[in-house]
């Protein structure tokens, strides 16, 4: 078995390793709201749940030459956001807002998806989600090494669900095949949800 040093390789080698094997990520798509009222839109595949009780998620938004991207700034400043869960219905259009584009330009024009009012927080949805959470931000943490912010990890509690009928089962439970959810790979590969199998767990 090969054998490495996170400190003696390249951060673009510990990147490829990451998101080669840390695999399927399910991708998070987010909203915000900056503070010239503009709606940002923009998806991260590094998200996952936190806690049930309370619900809790959480986004890492890699920085830039050690900047802060729009998402992260704007919830850090406006501590509201919805995070939307990327089927296989919308992830053209979801792709289309990781474009880089202008502060005071909306990535959901750009990728032509529809805004939708929020019932607990400010910033709008997206109609064309399965499932929405809003969320207020529990908690701002800021990840680096050598006194450098690498990272900003959002922890978020979800004050309000959206989920569509279509995947709502009567006993409560969520539809995985009609939700029909899609994560990331490596490169610009995407994964569908395959064969779905059943292991007790042990008493």
């Amino acid at each position: 078995m090969l054998s490495f040093d996170p400190k003696e390789i390249s951060e673009r080698q510990n990147y490829k390793f990451l998101i080669g094997t840390v695999i399927p990520r399910p991708i998070a798509f987010v909203t915000s709201i900056s503070e010239d009222g503009v709606v940002n839109g923009a998806p991260f595949s590094y998200f996952n749940v936190v806690s049930s009780n309370p619900p809790m998620i959480s986004v890492a938004v890699q920085r830039k030459a050690g900047q802060m991207k729009d998402t992260a700034r704007n919830i850090v400043k406006q501590k509201e956001f919805v995070i939307h869960i990327v089927d296989h219905e919308n992830v053209e259009k979801v792709n289309e807002t990781a474009a880089n584009l202008p502060h005071d330009e909306s990535e959901l024009t750009r990728a032509n998806l529809t805004t939708v009012p929020s019932k607990k927080v400010t910033v709008p949805g997206v109609k064309e989600a399965k499932v929405r959470f809003e969320c207020v931000l529990e908690q701002a943490i800021e990840l680096g090494e050598n006194d450098e912010v690498g990272v900003d990890l959002l922890i978020g509690k979800i004050v309000h669900y959206h989920i569509d009928e279509s995947i709502y089962q009567s006993d409560q439970r969520i539809d995985a095949d009609k939700l029909a959810a899609v994560s990331r790979l490596a490169g610009n590969n995407y994964a569908k949800i395959g064969e779905i199998f059943e292991i007790e767990r042990p008493d």
